[in-house]
Protein backbone atom coordinates (compact mmCIF):
# COMPACT_ATOMS: atom_id res chain seq x y z
CA UNK A 1 0.00 0.00 0.00
CA UNK A 2 1.28 3.70 -0.88
CA UNK A 3 2.17 5.73 1.89
CA UNK A 4 0.06 8.62 2.55
CA UNK A 5 2.01 11.99 2.12
CA UNK A 6 2.76 12.93 5.45
CA UNK A 7 4.27 9.89 6.24
CA UNK A 8 6.21 9.70 2.97
CA UNK A 9 7.71 13.66 3.98
CA UNK A 10 9.11 11.88 7.55
CA UNK A 11 10.68 9.48 5.08
CA UNK A 12 12.41 12.28 3.14
CA UNK A 13 16.06 13.70 4.19
CA UNK A 14 16.36 17.12 5.75
CA UNK A 15 18.93 19.41 6.19
CA UNK A 16 20.22 20.91 9.30
CA UNK A 17 23.12 23.61 9.33
CA UNK A 18 23.95 21.93 6.31
CA UNK A 19 24.41 18.51 7.20
CA UNK A 20 21.69 16.01 5.61
CA UNK A 21 20.15 13.81 7.87
CA UNK A 22 18.25 10.90 6.01
CA UNK A 23 14.92 10.95 7.54
CA UNK A 24 13.20 12.64 10.35
CA UNK A 25 12.50 9.87 12.60
CA UNK A 26 14.91 10.47 16.17
CA UNK A 27 15.73 8.36 18.72
CA UNK A 28 14.92 10.71 21.48
CA UNK A 29 17.48 11.20 24.42
CA UNK A 30 16.37 9.12 26.93
CA UNK A 31 18.70 9.00 30.58
CA UNK A 32 19.32 5.37 31.50
CA UNK A 33 18.29 4.24 28.35
CA UNK A 34 19.77 5.66 25.45
CA UNK A 35 22.94 4.66 26.08
CA UNK A 36 25.96 3.08 23.75
CA UNK A 37 24.16 -0.61 24.07
CA UNK A 38 20.82 0.23 23.22
CA UNK A 39 21.87 2.49 20.31
CA UNK A 40 23.94 0.03 18.77
CA UNK A 41 20.64 -2.27 19.17
CA UNK A 42 18.78 0.70 17.29
CA UNK A 43 21.45 0.78 14.73
CA UNK A 44 21.19 -2.76 13.98
CA UNK A 45 17.70 -2.68 12.96
CA UNK A 46 18.26 0.73 10.86
CA UNK A 47 15.57 2.87 9.84
CA UNK A 48 16.32 5.76 11.99
CA UNK A 49 17.13 10.01 10.81
CA UNK A 50 19.72 10.94 14.12
CA UNK A 51 20.15 8.92 17.61
CA UNK A 52 20.65 10.88 20.58
CA UNK A 53 22.78 10.09 23.62
CA UNK A 54 21.23 10.14 27.43
CA UNK A 55 21.55 13.19 29.56
CA UNK A 56 25.65 14.04 30.04
CA UNK A 57 26.36 16.95 32.60
CA UNK A 58 28.16 19.84 31.20
CA UNK A 59 30.01 20.24 33.96
CA UNK A 60 31.84 16.00 33.98
CA UNK A 61 31.90 16.18 29.78
CA UNK A 62 35.13 18.20 29.52
CA UNK A 63 37.15 15.71 31.87
CA UNK A 64 35.38 12.61 30.81
CA UNK A 65 36.66 9.31 30.27
CA UNK A 66 34.54 7.26 27.00
CA UNK A 67 36.49 4.60 28.33
CA UNK A 68 35.03 4.40 31.45
CA UNK A 69 32.05 6.75 31.37
CA UNK A 70 28.55 5.04 31.37
CA UNK A 71 27.11 7.84 29.60
CA UNK A 72 29.55 9.96 27.70
CA UNK A 73 30.84 6.98 25.47
CA UNK A 74 30.12 6.19 22.22
CA UNK A 75 30.78 3.76 19.32
CA UNK A 76 32.71 5.59 16.44
CA UNK A 77 31.11 4.16 13.29
CA UNK A 78 27.86 5.96 15.33
CA UNK A 79 29.28 9.44 15.55
CA UNK A 80 27.99 10.45 11.10
CA UNK A 81 24.40 10.94 13.03
CA UNK A 82 24.82 10.74 16.89
CA UNK A 83 23.54 13.78 18.85
CA UNK A 84 25.22 14.06 22.45
CA UNK A 85 22.48 15.77 24.86
CA UNK A 86 24.36 17.84 27.74
CA UNK A 87 22.38 19.68 30.48
CA UNK A 88 23.62 22.28 33.02
CA UNK A 89 22.48 25.78 34.26
CA UNK A 90 25.87 27.69 33.54
CA UNK A 91 26.32 29.34 30.14
CA UNK A 92 30.34 29.15 30.27
CA UNK A 93 30.48 25.17 31.26
CA UNK A 94 27.57 24.65 28.93
CA UNK A 95 29.82 26.30 25.96
CA UNK A 96 33.02 23.59 27.20
CA UNK A 97 31.11 21.18 27.33
CA UNK A 98 29.92 21.66 23.60
CA UNK A 99 33.73 22.60 22.68
CA UNK A 100 34.25 18.79 23.69
CA UNK A 101 31.56 17.23 22.04
CA UNK A 102 32.27 18.72 18.91
CA UNK A 103 36.12 17.77 19.37
CA UNK A 104 35.12 14.07 19.45
CA UNK A 105 32.84 14.26 16.55
CA UNK A 106 29.73 13.82 17.40
CA UNK A 107 26.78 15.34 14.45
CA UNK A 108 25.63 17.80 16.99
CA UNK A 109 25.07 18.67 20.13
CA UNK A 110 20.98 18.98 21.97
CA UNK A 111 20.37 20.67 25.20
CA UNK A 112 18.45 19.78 27.78
CA UNK A 113 15.89 21.95 28.99
CA UNK A 114 12.77 19.41 29.22
CA UNK A 115 13.98 17.08 32.19
CA UNK A 116 11.83 17.67 35.31
CA UNK A 117 13.32 14.70 37.58
CA UNK A 118 13.41 16.88 40.98
CA UNK A 119 17.24 16.00 41.26
CA UNK A 120 17.99 17.91 37.84
CA UNK A 121 15.67 20.97 38.72
CA UNK A 122 17.11 21.39 41.56
CA UNK A 123 20.55 22.25 40.54
CA UNK A 124 18.78 24.44 38.07
CA UNK A 125 19.27 22.10 34.88
CA UNK A 126 16.65 20.56 32.74
CA UNK A 127 13.01 21.82 32.92
CA UNK A 128 13.77 24.56 35.48
CA UNK A 129 15.54 26.42 32.85
CA UNK A 130 12.30 27.23 31.50
CA UNK A 131 11.14 29.22 34.48
CA UNK A 132 14.72 31.39 33.35
CA UNK A 133 13.93 31.97 29.43
CA UNK A 134 16.74 34.44 29.72
CA UNK A 135 19.14 32.23 31.05
CA UNK A 136 18.15 29.77 28.63
CA UNK A 137 18.75 31.80 25.65
CA UNK A 138 22.11 32.92 26.90
CA UNK A 139 23.03 29.30 27.64
CA UNK A 140 22.06 28.62 23.55
CA UNK A 141 24.00 31.40 22.68
CA UNK A 142 27.03 30.99 24.65
CA UNK A 143 26.84 26.91 23.11
CA UNK A 144 26.01 28.58 19.34
CA UNK A 145 29.22 30.93 19.82
CA UNK A 146 31.18 27.84 21.24
CA UNK A 147 30.33 25.42 18.24
CA UNK A 148 29.74 24.61 14.47
CA UNK A 149 27.77 21.67 14.35
CA UNK A 150 24.03 21.19 14.80
CA UNK A 151 22.37 22.71 17.72
CA UNK A 152 19.02 21.35 18.75
CA UNK A 153 17.29 22.16 22.02
CA UNK A 154 14.62 19.88 23.55
CA UNK A 155 12.66 21.57 25.85
CA UNK A 156 8.42 21.32 27.54
CA UNK A 157 6.00 23.29 27.44
CA UNK A 158 6.90 24.75 30.45
CA UNK A 159 5.54 25.03 34.35
CA UNK A 160 2.32 26.67 33.11
CA UNK A 161 -0.20 25.25 30.89
CA UNK A 162 0.58 28.24 28.10
CA UNK A 163 1.69 27.16 24.93
CA UNK A 164 1.73 31.27 24.52
CA UNK A 165 4.73 31.10 26.76
CA UNK A 166 6.13 27.91 24.60
CA UNK A 167 6.27 30.15 21.35
CA UNK A 168 8.12 33.15 22.94
CA UNK A 169 10.63 30.38 24.30
CA UNK A 170 11.00 29.04 20.77
CA UNK A 171 12.02 32.28 19.48
CA UNK A 172 14.40 33.07 22.00
CA UNK A 173 15.78 30.39 20.98
CA UNK A 174 15.91 30.43 17.87
CA UNK A 175 17.25 34.06 18.21
CA UNK A 176 19.95 32.63 20.14
CA UNK A 177 21.31 30.43 17.63
CA UNK A 178 19.35 26.88 17.84
CA UNK A 179 19.33 25.38 14.44
CA UNK A 180 16.10 22.91 15.43
CA UNK A 181 14.31 22.18 18.45
CA UNK A 182 12.29 19.48 19.78
CA UNK A 183 8.73 19.98 21.87
CA UNK A 184 7.44 18.03 24.32
CA UNK A 185 4.12 19.47 24.50
CA UNK A 186 3.54 18.28 28.18
CA UNK A 187 4.12 20.95 31.69
CA UNK A 188 7.34 19.97 33.72
CA UNK A 189 5.04 19.21 36.60
CA UNK A 190 2.78 16.36 34.66
CA UNK A 191 6.01 14.72 33.57
CA UNK A 192 4.08 11.58 31.88
CA UNK A 193 0.45 11.79 33.50
CA UNK A 194 -1.43 13.13 31.24
CA UNK A 195 -1.54 12.89 27.70
CA UNK A 196 0.94 15.21 25.24
CA UNK A 197 -1.41 17.75 23.71
CA UNK A 198 0.28 17.42 20.36
CA UNK A 199 -1.95 20.69 19.10
CA UNK A 200 0.46 22.71 20.53
CA UNK A 201 3.56 22.00 18.82
CA UNK A 202 1.91 24.44 16.24
CA UNK A 203 2.20 26.99 18.62
CA UNK A 204 6.48 26.50 18.76
CA UNK A 205 6.06 26.00 14.62
CA UNK A 206 4.39 28.69 13.86
CA UNK A 207 6.83 30.83 15.78
CA UNK A 208 10.18 30.06 14.23
CA UNK A 209 11.82 29.36 10.57
CA UNK A 210 13.82 26.56 11.93
CA UNK A 211 12.47 22.72 11.76
CA UNK A 212 10.45 21.47 14.76
CA UNK A 213 10.06 18.44 16.24
CA UNK A 214 7.20 16.59 17.92
CA UNK A 215 7.71 14.37 20.96
CA UNK A 216 5.56 12.14 23.44
CA UNK A 217 3.37 9.29 22.96
CA UNK A 218 3.83 8.49 19.61
CA UNK A 219 3.66 4.51 19.84
CA UNK A 220 3.04 3.80 15.55
CA UNK A 221 2.90 5.28 11.94
CA UNK A 222 -1.15 6.58 12.83
CA UNK A 223 0.42 8.52 15.22
CA UNK A 224 3.11 9.93 13.11
CA UNK A 225 0.47 10.68 10.98
CA UNK A 226 -1.69 12.25 13.72
CA UNK A 227 0.75 14.47 15.09
CA UNK A 228 2.51 15.71 12.42
CA UNK A 229 -0.95 16.49 10.92
CA UNK A 230 -2.52 18.02 13.94
CA UNK A 231 0.58 19.79 15.15
CA UNK A 232 2.32 20.91 11.49
CA UNK A 233 5.88 19.79 12.87
CA UNK A 234 8.95 18.75 10.63
CA UNK A 235 9.33 14.98 12.37
CA UNK A 236 8.97 13.18 15.49
CA UNK A 237 11.18 12.13 18.20
CA UNK A 238 10.34 8.73 19.55
CA UNK A 239 11.56 7.30 23.04
CA UNK A 240 10.39 4.93 25.48
CA UNK A 241 8.26 2.80 22.29
CA UNK A 242 11.85 2.80 20.68
CA UNK A 243 12.87 1.15 24.01
CA UNK A 244 9.45 -1.20 23.56
CA UNK A 245 10.48 -1.85 20.07
CA UNK A 246 14.05 -0.87 18.68
CA UNK A 247 12.50 -2.31 15.54
CA UNK A 248 10.34 0.99 15.09
CA UNK A 249 12.33 3.11 13.12
CA UNK A 250 12.71 -0.42 10.81
CA UNK A 251 9.06 -0.96 10.64
CA UNK A 252 8.33 2.61 10.27
CA UNK A 253 10.28 3.16 6.97
CA UNK A 254 9.95 -0.25 5.35
CA UNK A 255 7.70 -0.67 2.12
CA UNK A 256 4.97 -2.15 3.70
CA UNK A 257 4.58 0.53 6.77
CA UNK A 258 0.87 2.25 6.53
CA UNK A 259 -0.99 4.95 8.97
CA UNK A 260 -3.15 1.72 10.08
CA UNK A 261 -0.37 -0.51 10.70
CA UNK A 262 0.14 -2.14 13.85
CA UNK A 263 3.65 -3.22 12.99
CA UNK A 264 2.41 -7.00 13.43
CA UNK A 265 2.99 -7.84 9.56
CA UNK A 266 6.45 -6.39 9.69
CA UNK A 267 7.46 -8.28 12.84
CA UNK A 268 6.28 -11.31 11.47
CA UNK A 269 7.73 -11.15 8.14
CA UNK A 270 11.27 -10.19 9.44
CA UNK A 271 11.46 -12.29 12.85
CA UNK A 272 13.24 -15.01 10.84
CA UNK A 273 16.02 -13.23 9.64
CA UNK A 274 17.17 -12.46 13.11
CA UNK A 275 19.51 -14.67 15.26
CA UNK A 276 21.34 -14.37 18.44
CA UNK A 277 24.72 -16.03 19.89
CA UNK A 278 22.76 -18.72 21.15
CA UNK A 279 20.71 -19.86 17.75
CA UNK A 280 17.99 -18.54 15.87
CA UNK A 281 15.25 -16.62 17.82
CA UNK A 282 11.79 -17.45 17.48
CA UNK A 283 10.45 -14.39 17.42
CA UNK A 284 11.64 -10.53 17.05
CA UNK A 285 10.95 -9.77 20.84
CA UNK A 286 12.79 -13.27 22.28
CA UNK A 287 15.59 -11.98 19.43
CA UNK A 288 15.70 -8.26 20.76
CA UNK A 289 15.37 -9.31 24.38
CA UNK A 290 18.25 -11.85 24.39
CA UNK A 291 20.29 -9.40 21.80
CA UNK A 292 20.45 -6.70 24.09
CA UNK A 293 21.75 -8.55 26.94
CA UNK A 294 24.23 -9.90 24.11
CA UNK A 295 25.36 -5.55 23.58
CA UNK A 296 24.90 -5.24 27.69
CA UNK A 297 27.59 -7.42 27.91
CA UNK A 298 29.93 -6.40 25.38
CA UNK A 299 29.82 -2.46 26.39
CA UNK A 300 29.49 -3.44 30.37
CA UNK A 301 31.12 -5.88 33.22
CA UNK A 302 28.36 -8.13 34.29
CA UNK A 303 26.95 -6.09 37.63
CA UNK A 304 26.73 -3.25 35.49
CA UNK A 305 24.88 -4.95 31.90
CA UNK A 306 22.45 -6.78 34.95
CA UNK A 307 21.10 -3.69 36.39
CA UNK A 308 20.95 -1.52 32.91
CA UNK A 309 19.20 -4.71 31.57
CA UNK A 310 16.60 -4.04 34.57
CA UNK A 311 15.87 -0.64 33.20
CA UNK A 312 15.13 -1.56 29.61
CA UNK A 313 12.46 -4.55 30.46
CA UNK A 314 9.49 -2.39 31.83
CA UNK A 315 9.19 -0.65 28.64
CA UNK A 316 9.89 -4.04 26.29
CA UNK A 317 7.35 -5.39 28.78
CA UNK A 318 4.97 -3.01 28.04
CA UNK A 319 4.08 -4.36 24.52
CA UNK A 320 2.43 -7.42 26.23
CA UNK A 321 -0.90 -8.06 27.18
CA UNK A 322 0.16 -9.52 30.51
CA UNK A 323 2.93 -6.93 30.58
CA UNK A 324 3.11 -7.20 34.54
CA UNK A 325 3.85 -10.60 34.90
CA UNK A 326 6.42 -10.66 32.31
CA UNK A 327 8.14 -8.34 33.62
CA UNK A 328 8.15 -9.40 37.46
CA UNK A 329 9.66 -12.95 35.43
CA UNK A 330 12.48 -10.90 33.30
CA UNK A 331 13.29 -8.75 36.62
CA UNK A 332 14.16 -11.85 38.34
CA UNK A 333 17.50 -12.81 37.02
CA UNK A 334 20.95 -11.74 38.96
CA UNK A 335 23.16 -13.24 36.11
CA UNK A 336 23.36 -13.02 32.45
CA UNK A 337 23.49 -17.37 31.93
CA UNK A 338 19.41 -17.03 34.35
CA UNK A 339 18.85 -13.98 32.32
CA UNK A 340 18.49 -15.71 29.08
CA UNK A 341 17.04 -18.83 31.16
CA UNK A 342 14.06 -16.15 31.96
CA UNK A 343 14.19 -15.03 28.53
CA UNK A 344 13.36 -17.94 26.66
CA UNK A 345 11.14 -19.62 28.90
CA UNK A 346 8.80 -16.27 28.75
CA UNK A 347 8.93 -15.38 24.90
CA UNK A 348 8.78 -19.14 23.21
CA UNK A 349 5.88 -19.38 22.65
CA UNK A 350 5.32 -15.53 22.13
CA UNK A 351 2.72 -14.32 24.66
CA UNK A 352 0.04 -12.26 23.53
CA UNK A 353 0.92 -8.49 22.35
CA UNK A 354 -0.91 -5.29 22.51
CA UNK A 355 -1.62 -2.64 19.83
CA UNK A 356 -0.69 -0.02 22.16
CA UNK A 357 1.82 0.09 24.72
CA UNK A 358 0.71 -0.30 28.17
CA UNK A 359 1.28 2.66 30.12
CA UNK A 360 1.70 2.12 33.52
CA UNK A 361 5.20 0.15 32.62
CA UNK A 362 6.10 3.54 30.93
CA UNK A 363 7.29 4.83 34.22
Amino acid sequence: MPKPHLLQNLMMPITIRGKEIPNKFFLAPMAGLGHVAFRELVAEFGGFGLLFTGMCSARAIPCENPKISKVFTWREEELPWLVCQIFGSDPASMADAARRVQEEGFFGIDLNFGCCAAAICKRGSGAALLKNPDLAAEIVFQVRSAVNIPLFVKFRTGWDNAPESSARMATLFENAGADALVFHPRVAPDRRARPPKWQHIRYVKDAVSIPVFGNGNIFNARDCRKITMESGCDGVSIGRMAVAKPWIFAALTSDDGHPNSDMKTWEKSTQSKFNTNHGESPNIYHYTASRIVDLLLKHNDEKTAVKMFKKFVPCFAANFKFGHKICQRLLKGDDPHAIYEIIHGALHPLPETTAVPNLNLFS
